[in-house]
């Protein structure tokens, strides 16, 4: 008598199981994980849009001020005194995850030369998940996040 090679039903169900089970645990961790990766991103991408636009403003790039406009989906930076006011054919846009908002301060432009923050203050971004990262910049433009 020969005997067949195989699995039976039983060990397909344990192993279905045993993979939905793994699945069921690790789908949870992999999003929380993949938010905070997101909210790490967006915190360093503004902290260097900051400081671009901090040195583009010592070295007088284009005669201007520059500055960073924070909003949900994207950072701006932009060449002139004021977002409203700007030259919009100098944007830099970065994006940023539409899960993730911004708050407090939005803003920023820094003087001429010296490089010093006009707007100083905290900035939170917030994931829909309620996870917050702050970055504060000082007047002398330096960013802590």
């Amino acid at each position: 008598m020969m005997k067949r090679g195989g699995f039976s039903l039983l060990e397909v169900l344990l192993s279905v199981t045993l993979i939905g089970v793994i699945g069921a645990f690790g789908a949870p961790l992999y999003l929380r994980l993949q938010v905070k990766n997101d909210l790490d991103l967006a915190a360093v991408s503004v902290a260097q849009s900051w400081r671009r636009a901090q040195v583009l403003t010592q070295v007088v790039e284009g005669d201007s001020v520059w500055g960073v406009r924070v909003q949900s989906g994207g950072i701006t930076l932009f060449k002139g005194a004021s977002y409203a006011a700007r030259d919009s054919s100098y944007d830099e846009v970065f994006a940023m995850p539409t899960a993730i908002s911004p708050s407090g301060l939005l803003e920023t432009t820094f003087s001429k030369v010296f490089g010093r923050a006009q707007t100083t203050g905290t900035m939170t971004l917030t994931s829909l998940n309620g996870e917050a990262h702050a970055l504060t910049i000082n007047a002398y433009g330096m960013v802590q996040y």
